[in-house]
């Protein structure tokens, strides 16, 4: 009798996000990336927030050779304004004495409010939200992040973001193109970091920095585990790098000019092993 196949299923479309399994030790997560509202939540919101102008536009399209290389993609469905997959379900801050968006955002990256007057999310309403759309997208990085650990003995989980490069709201300034995460070192092997931080410091295109603004997120902070096996690192990119700003739109030049530099880096974090 032939031996039964157990290996899962290399692509899950799930209510709440769509995975695709990779056979490399690396998961890219790109929790903004979704844009829907769900139907029955529309009519909280004002006609500006549906509009959902906050989303990391396009990274499941400019990330979509990675899965060429053998790594694993992780994109949410649902945009950031119904809940954040980046922020921790008990609504602490990730950046105190900054300003930060909530869990379930009730303002714009601007500043201004999502919703119409009197209709934000109540915490019965924050916890329904947690408990469907919040938790199984966390189970399923911890579920895949562990059978990458047990399959090749370490897992990388690379958290991808991007946004617009001036928000005064949130941050002074303009960001450099390129911002890396690691909780200040915590989330990762020291080896990874440097490594990472080696790819965008041998080019000159594009301006970088490591856990400046941007240290990385509940994602990225939660999950990395160097000592269990398991490295979470995040960059937050510029719109710029890759599409124009306003409006915020694909361009092509732009994302093919920035496609070798992402390569670069996705396949350093796969081959790349601990000592």
């Amino acid at each position: 009798m032939a031996a039964m196949d157990t290996r899962p299923e290399p692509l899950v479309d799930h209510e709440v996000f769509r995975l695709r399994r990779g056979t490399a030790p690396l998961l890219i997560s790109m929790p903004h990336v979704g844009t829907e509202i769900p139907a029955d939540q529309r009519e909280r919101y004002t006609p500006r927030a549906l509009e959902v102008e906050d989303t990391d536009w396009f990274l499941d399209r400019l990330y979509g050779f990675a899965a060429e290389l053998g790594a694993g993609l992780l994109v949410p469905r649902f945009s950031r304004y119904l809940v954040d997959l980046n922020r921790p379900s008990e609504n602490a801050p990730m950046y105190p004495g900054r300003n930060n968006t909530e869990l379930c955002p009730t303002r714009h990256f601007s500043g201004d409010p999502i919703y119409r007057e009197g209709r934000a999310p109540d915490e019965a309403e924050i916890r329904r939200r947690v408990e469907r759309y919040w938790q199984p997208y966390h189970d399923a990085i911890r579920a895949e992040t562990t059978r990458l650990r047990e399959a090749h003995g370490h897992a990388v989980l690379f958290d991808a973001h991007s946004i617009r490069s001036e928000l005064p709201w949130l941050f002074e300034g303009t960001l450099p193109q390129m911002n890396l995460g690691t909780s200040e070192g915590a989330s990762c092997d020291p080896a990874l970091r440097d490594l990472l931080h080696g790819v965008f410091a041998g080019q000159d295109r594009y301006d970088h920095v490591v856990d400046g603004r941007f240290k990385g997120g509940h994602i990225t902070r939660s999950f990395g585990r160097p000592a269990e096996g398991v490295h979470a690192v995040q960059l937050e990119m510029c719109w710029r790098a890759y599409m124009d700003e306003s409006p915020p739109r694909w361009n092509d030049e732009r994302a093919a000019a920035v496609t070798p530099l992402l390569r670069a880096l996705v396949q350093a974090m796969i081959a790349w092993r601990p000592r």
